[in-house]
């Protein structure tokens, strides 16, 4: 009985003391991330100081993302016998001069992605690999401050795809108006006098007008993360069916060195795109911009990241 009654104590004892030692422990955890979070609080505050200085800041990141498949009598499926592969990649780059009289932003963003299907049952599906998404963006903003948020500003900015069809259609968009910066790494740009150059082969499609541009960017990188935002919109004077809106989305965290995860996505919306791939159709979809179903264009790439 004396040992039964020892044996309990024993337990109870050994009980308590993990008990204790486990909250001792949880305790020092928590403070151990206090001041963790405080350093960074502190390193947050340094860098947000060192990027309101004059001069040159430049970066880069981008995100990486791919898949590889093969099936053999996987007789569930239409296509029993079949290998796929598809990667894609997103690059963002900006170069940005900041002075106390004025400011020049430079951005360039590429998105491509291509994806090949091969039936082993059949010899004439394509060879090789076929482009998907295809988007490249390269933009240039001059400013010259006529107070800390608002300045008076000049906007370049070419779009097109490289992969298939490059300059078919391609846009050049130059004109003149306000940048307003309300916050940190936030510029939204208003310019009620720009002309939208197109260029294509279809003449009777596409047409070059003048518009309105406004065009809103934020990018930032808080410690490990890494976001970029874009909306680049262009109202034309001369025919609702000849404006457009593009909107993408950068994400990417990382987790060891300058590896990560990223995320990217696009949505736009552009009537003249639209209709030159409805006559394109056999038969075609739609014979007009009266008939045409517009629908939204959109894109996603998820996978590793690099922050250069």
């Amino acid at each position: 009985m004396k040992k039964v009654i020892l044996v309990f104590a024993f337990l109870v004892i050994a009980m308590n003391l993990t008990a204790q030692t486990e909250e001792e422990l949880k305790a020092t955890l928590a403070s151990k991330k206090d001041s963790i979070a405080a350093i960074q609080g502190r390193a947050n505050a340094l860098q947000a100081q060192l990027d309101a200085l004059p001069g040159w800041k430049i970066g880069a990141f981008g995100t990486i993302g791919g898949s590889l498949s093969d099936f053999n009598n996987w007789f569930a499926q239409g296509v029993p016998n079949n290998s796929s592969g598809n990667i894609g990649f997103n690059f963002n780059a900006y170069a940005n001069l900041k002075q106390k009289k004025f400011f020049w932003r430079n951005a360039l963003t590429v998105n491509l992605a291509w994806v090949k299907v091969d039936n082993k049952d059949i010899d004439t599906d394509e060879e090789g690999f076929t482009g998907t998404t295809d988007v490249f963006n390269l933009s240039s903003l001059y400013g010259r401050n006529l107070s800390e948020k608002l300045a008076v500003s000049g906007l370049l900015e070419y779009r097109t795809t490289i992969l298939d069809n490059f300059n078919d259609p391609g846009y050049l968009d130059i004109g003149v108006g306000f940048t307003w910066m309300p916050v940190t790494d936030l510029v939204v740009v208003i310019h009620p006098l720009n002309y939208n150059f197109v260029f294509a082969d279809n003449d009777s499609v596409f047409e070059s007008s003048a518009g309105a541009k406004i065009v809103a960017d934020y990018t930032r990188r808080i410690g490990a993360i890494n976001f970029k935002t874009n909306l680049s919109v262009f109202q034309s004077y001369e025919d609702n069916d000849l404006s457009n809106w593009t909107w993408t989305n950068s994400f990417s965290y990382t987790l060891w060195k300058a590896i990560g995860v990223g995320f990217d996505f696009g949505l736009r919306n552009n009537r003249q795109e639209a209709l030159n791939f409805a006559l394109a159709q056999d038969p075609p979809t739609a014979t007009s911009f009266d008939d045409l179903d517009n629908e939204l264009q959109s894109f996603w790439t998820i996978g590793l990241s690099y922050a250069f």
